[in-house]
């Protein structure tokens, strides 16, 4: 499957002119994703003294987020990233600072908290998206840009452990309202650095470049096709992922083992994804992308069956790490397969779609295992879980294009000109963008 050669390291990454600024800028305003989960939910326990309150409007400030990422990536896609991101970051920064000052204020009424947070929702920048069409538009050799998105994947989860543990420290010395402006401030701040850097503003937006390929009907047939595969998959990981963090608090439970060791096993879980992201950048493959991805989806599902056999902690640690590993790889491969496959001016809406797949399954992962877990045996439902995962690997995949692989290409040259490295890569043809609650 793969061969030593070779490869540029993830450092020859970061000496792209600008990059280490770009990418840096990228992750402080997507460290504002890891903190407002936390920090919004304190402050509206607080403020509302419910529960039930605060679950609804966190489920309006996500959903608002998550289907609607799509159209906010279409815009980016279509006015580049300094027209269209830093306007729709700092109007959320604003509605985070209305958000804070409402939960401030005890017996605020419980539609202004459910308007306002879906607002905020609506307003969700797409960096993470926009950071991978960046280093896709600027790295054309694929070695470099499969570095790139799996030191992009990796640094994302990073973000996700570090982001609750900052709020945590910082509500033992302040309300929880001040988590929710400092979401706010990083935002602000990250995306006015990212878009101010000079690898955001060449090329222009996508949208504006011609296109002489098939008419508007038959390209977007391509699209729907090419992005297929990627996209169920990224859901399948979304629901599977999401699905553990439940498993293993009720696995905790009927064995009493405790809270310390739920949180070692979901650590166990995020250190693999970091290893498998690393390892999966690194290596050199030599089988197409659209080749692998069934490979890692069907390898998290059969480790996520083994992980609900697991008799004690210590095989469950080692067997949900496994799964780890495939988490990352998986991800990162569909967002490589999303940008493969990409038509001109489609570049972030293609990564948002993959992104809108991880969290909407996600989302219903956690609904389904929270009905399943009450119902059937742990093993069954570890085994539930997995399965989603390696249905998910037998989805077919579909190049962009359909009946002529060189005419997509051809197409992508046009879009390009300024690129004569494009035409030594016909891994081209296919081509397009991923994370991670990952705007």
């Amino acid at each position: 499957m793969s061969t030593p050669s070779s490869r540029p390291s993830y450092a020859a990454v970061l000496r792209v002119p600008h990059a280490r600024r770009t990418f840096a800028a990228a992750l402080v305003g997507r460290l504002s994703y890891g903190t407002v989960s936390l920090a919004l939910m304190l402050s509206l326990t607080r403020s509302t003294g419910s529960y039930a309150v605060a679950g609804l409007v966190m489920a309006l400030f996500g959903a608002t987020s998550v289907f609607l990422s799509p159209y906010r990536a279409s815009l980016v896609d279509r006015h580049g990233p300094r027209r269209a991101l830093l306007p729709m970051a700092l109007l959320y920064a604003a509605l985070l600072c209305v958000l804070a000052e409402v939960c401030r204020r005890p017996g605020t009424p419980e539609a202004v908290l459910a308007v306002t947070a879906a607002l905020a929702g609506a307003c969700t920048p797409p960096l993470g998206p926009t950071m991978r069409a960046v280093w896709a538009r600027l790295l054309p050799d694929r070695a470099l840009l499969q570095r790139a998105y799996s030191l992009d994947g990796v640094a994302e989860e990073l973000l996700f452990v570090s982001g609750p543990l900052l709020v945590g420290a910082l509500v033992a010395v302040a309300p929880p309202v001040a988590g929710v402006v400092l979401s706010a401030v990083l935002v602000a701040v990250g995306t006015l650095a990212f878009v101010t850097s000079p690898m955001t503003a060449a090329p222009g937006p996508d949208g504006r470049q011609k296109n002489d390929g098939p008419a508007p009907k038959d390209r977007a047939e391509g699209q729907v096709r090419a992005l297929l595969q990627p996209v169920v998959v990224a859901a399948a990981v979304g629901v599977s992922v999401s699905a553990v963090d439940l498993l293993v608090v009720a696995y905790a439970g009927e064995r009493d083992l405790g809270d310390g060791a739920v949180a070692w096993v979901l650590a166990a879980l995020s250190v693999g994804s970091a290893v498998g992201g690393l390892v999966n950048g690194a290596v050199a493959w030599s089988s197409p992308t659209r080749a692998r991805l069934p490979f890692f989806a069907a390898g998290l599902g059969l480790c996520l069956v083994a992980a609900g056999l697991a008799p004690g902690l210590g095989t469950l640690v080692p067997a949900v790490m496994c799964a780890g590993l495939f988490v990352a790889p998986a991800l990162t491969t569909a967002y490589l397969i999303a940008d493969e496959g990409a038509a001109p001016g489609f570049r972030v809406r293609a990564g948002a779609w993959c992104n809108t797949a991880v969290n909407a399954g996600g989302s219903a992962g956690a609904a389904a295992v929270g009905l399943l877990v009450e119902r059937l045996p742990l093993p069954v439902c570890f085994a539930v879980s997995g399965a989603v995962a390696a249905a998910a690997a037998l989805v077919p995949g579909h190049r962009r294009g359909g009946s002529a692989r060189r005419a997509g290409l051809i197409s992508r040259r046009r879009s390009l000109p300024s690129r004569p490295s494009r035409q030594r890569l016909p891994s081209r043809a296919s081509r397009r963008s991923r994370v991670s609650g990952r705007p």
